[in-house]
């Protein structure tokens, strides 16, 4: 395929993960998405850590490379983990200590015997930052796994969201753990399926390490020879999570780490609308007959999957403010003005993430003074999955008296 093709696969791909507005009006998370997304096109054009080895080694770009949130944003997106990328616009390059053959004796040396084929690396001298990757045959099935090293700041909030599990109201997993070392470095170990809905038997483990140094290592691999198009070879990974640990915790990855020029801090980044998204809209549910059986986000994003015993409904919010000129006329006919000017508009269509049966209702709300609440709800509690009810939790009527109420002005 060519590569102008693979990177309009990979944006799709990406855009997938995010819940789009048919009618242009951009909800908080669909700009933290449009964002990322600019950021994936600036990554792939300028390289990442694995573009190159599963092009050559099954024909397609990894999961890591476009599944998840850097360091520039906060979005809530329906796969696994990122696997980080310096930014496009950063310093990554060493002085060349470590070669790419060198890293691919790393990668050989690690493994448990076996067989490594298809090796492709960068050392720490290219431009685009070291990686390696092959495909490994322990006899039980070939397998895919690559390795992508870097700096980073490990207090910003990109290595805090390389490091977090993801929320299980929108992505399937097995397990996911973060744990502390004794040196003070954290561990992230995610156990998961390349597509959320679960299309493919394909799997994906993953290990993401960051020192108190700022080093950061990201490990991947499959149970297929490649991340998409190839027929599963074995039930797992062939790394047991244990293996996976000691893999990215070596110290033989040491050398070229200490080769990479220290990042950045990162800037605390803006202050969001409100700290409790979440907090808030469970306040504002009916007081009988519904329970909150998972709960989700930060800041100005919140989730809720709420049950009332006859099936599980995901509720989604997102707050904002300074939206007024931005969505100027963008509402159209189908809204309802109030006497103060507040703008309503409701909205009941199919879910888009694959769940069978799935509707969408929204409510969005839009003050004279720009302030925005969008409310959404599901009725499945994973947009990836079945309908569980033939309606979400909530009435259009309640999801209108839970967006308009004042707890949203703060």
């Amino acid at each position: 395929m060519p590569f102008e093709d693979e990177l309009s696969t990979a944006l799709r791909r990406a855009g997938d993960g995010f819940t789009t507005d048919q009618h242009a009006l951009v909800s908080a998370g669909e700009q933290r998405g449009r964002r990322l997304v600019a950021r994936r096109r600036a990554v792939v054009l300028g390289g990442s850590v694995l573009s190159l080895a599963v092009i050559g080694a099954g024909g397609a770009y990894t999961g890591g490379l476009f599944d998840g949130a850097g360091a520039a944003g906060r979005v809530r997106v329906a796969a696994p983990p990122a696997l980080p990328t310096p930014s496009p616009g950063g310093k990554r390059t060493g002085s060349g200590a470590v070669s790419a053959d060198q890293l691919i004796g790393v990668l050989k040396q690690l493994l448990p015997g076996g067989q490594v084929s298809g090796t492709q690396a960068r050392g720490t001298g290219d431009a685009m930052g070291p990686m390696v990757s092959g495909i490994y045959d322990d006899g039980k099935g070939q397998a895919a796994i690559g390795v992508g090293l870097s700096r980073t700041d490990p207090s910003g909030r990109g290595a805090g969201d390389a490091l977090k599990c993801p929320d299980k109201s929108f992505v399937e997993y097995d397990d996911c753990a973060v744990e502390t070392l004794a040196d003070g470095s954290k561990l992230s170990l995610f156990q998961g399926y390349e597509y959320p809905d679960r299309r493919e038997p394909t799997r994906v483990w993953r290990a993401t390490l960051v020192t108190r140094e700022g080093f950061q290592v990201d490990v991947q691999e499959w149970n297929a020879p490649a991340e998409k198009g190839a027929e599963v070879s074995r039930t797992s990974p062939p790394l047991t999570p244990a293996q996976l640990k000691a893999f990215a915790t070596s110290p033989l990855w040491r050398p070229a780490l200490n080769d990479l020029p220290a990042a950045q801090p990162e800037s605390a980044g803006p202050v969001p609308v409100m700290t409790d998204a979440a907090g808030v809209l469970e306040s504002l549910l009916p007081k009988t007959g519904i329970t909150v059986a998972s709960k989700g986000g930060e800041g100005d994003y919140g989730n809720l999957v709420l049950d009332d015993g006859q099936g599980k409904s995901l509720v989604q919010v997102n707050v904002q403010t300074g939206m007024g000129d931005a969505l100027r006329g963008s509402f159209g006919a189908g809204a309802t003005t109030l006497p103060d000017g507040t703008q309503v508009k409701s909205e009941a269509k199919a879910g888009e993430k694959g769940g069978a049966g799935v509707v969408w209702w929204s409510v969005d709300v839009l003050r004279p003074d720009g302030r925005r609440v969008v409310l959404s709800a599901f009725n499945t509690g994973n947009q990836n999955k079945p309908a569980t009810r033939e309606e979400p939790v909530l009435t259009m009527e309640q999801l209108k008296q839970i967006a308009l109420d004042p707890k949203w002005l703060g």
